[in-house]
């Protein structure tokens, strides 16, 4: 590595990519929010999350963006071109079933099971998706006393990290096959393009917020699922989170006169499709007075959280 007066000259030439980024933020004295803010005013935005995924060593930046940003973050560090970018390896395998290898999967590869999905879901305005920070979500599902699924609710933060943002995209895919669900968005959120792939089980809508955000804006966006059918005789309800989440909560509310004889929360460290993965790590949830469960993630994603309940 050629010096140059900076925050970071030598030393990192024989360190994997990881550790040579680590070594280089904490040599700059920034803290990942400031480094974000940095790149969004150079025009290459990257979430603070993503960095933190990146000198973790979880994750590498292998696409075309994530190398600008890349170029743009030595730059911002002090460190001469390609110092970093000349320590990658080289792209590890992608598929579905694999965590994104730099930053996340889009919304299509995401939710794709056997079929690409791009072409489908290219109606969407999906641009907002990268710069909106998933700050919490709380997920409900409500079983009725016939073991079966009428809704789920849906309450999540979200934070605008560029101006503009206009519209959150909810997806949701049956567990079985049968006439899809309709979401309804609460006040003052309407409902934009919505797209059907009854072959595929999944419904994707836009609903849009009730003005644009502006950088570091928040929205809370509320809506439910509504089932045109109780869904028969369910025993697990999973969310797939393919951007990283501060803060995920899962709750299942079951009727107290039929309730389960054990419930498990699980949750995997990518998108593999459970369960034809190894499977995940469960724990032991015990039923509150009310009849109900809950699942906490910090950190989630991307991956999937689940709970799943045994009948008696």
């Amino acid at each position: 590595m050629t010096s140059r007066p900076g925050y970071l000259t030598s030393g990192t030439e024989s360190m994997p990519f990881h550790e040579a980024l680590r070594a280089a933020i904490a040599a700059s004295g920034l803290s990942l929010d400031r480094l974000q803010d940095r790149l969004l005013r150079r025009g290459t935005p990257v979430a603070s999350a993503t960095l933190s995924s990146w000198q973790s060593g979880r994750y590498q930046p292998e696409r075309q963006r994530s190398l600008a940003a890349l170029s743009v973050l030595e730059d911002v560090l002090r460190l001469p071109p390609g110092a970093l970018t000349g320590l990658l390896g080289p792209p590890r395998p992608r598929g579905r079933w694999l965590p994104p290898d730099g930053d996340h999967p889009d919304l299509a590869r995401a939710w794709s099971d056997h079929h690409d999905l791009t072409a489908a879901l290219a109606v969407l305005d999906t641009r907002w998706d990268d710069s909106l920070t998933r700050l919490s979500c709380h997920n409900r599902l409500d079983v009725d006393a016939d073991r079966r699924v009428r809704s789920m609710t849906s309450r999540r933060l979200l934070r605008a990290e560029a101006d503009g943002a206009d519209r959150w995209i909810a997806l949701y895919r049956l567990d079985a096959p049968g006439p899809l669900p309709r979401f309804r968005p609460a006040a003052p959120a309407r409902l934009g393009t919505v797209v059907e792939l009854p072959e595929e089980g999944l419904v994707a809508a836009e609903l849009l917020f009730d003005s644009p955000l502006a950088r570091g804006g928040t929205v809370i966006v509320d809506y439910t699922v509504e089932h045109r059918d109780p869904r028969p005789y369910s025993q697990r309800v999973e969310t797939t989170i393919h951007v990283p989440m501060r803060e995920h909560l899962l709750e299942v509310r079951f009727a107290k006169s039929c309730l389960p004889r054990a419930c498990y929360s699980f949750r995997t460290n990518g998108l593999d499709a459970f369960p034809d993965a190894a499977r995940p790590r469960e724990q032991r949830l015990r039923l509150d007075a009310s009849g109900a469960v809950h699942a906490v993630a910090l950190g989630a994603g991307p991956g999937r959280v689940g709970i799943r309940w045994v009948w008696g």
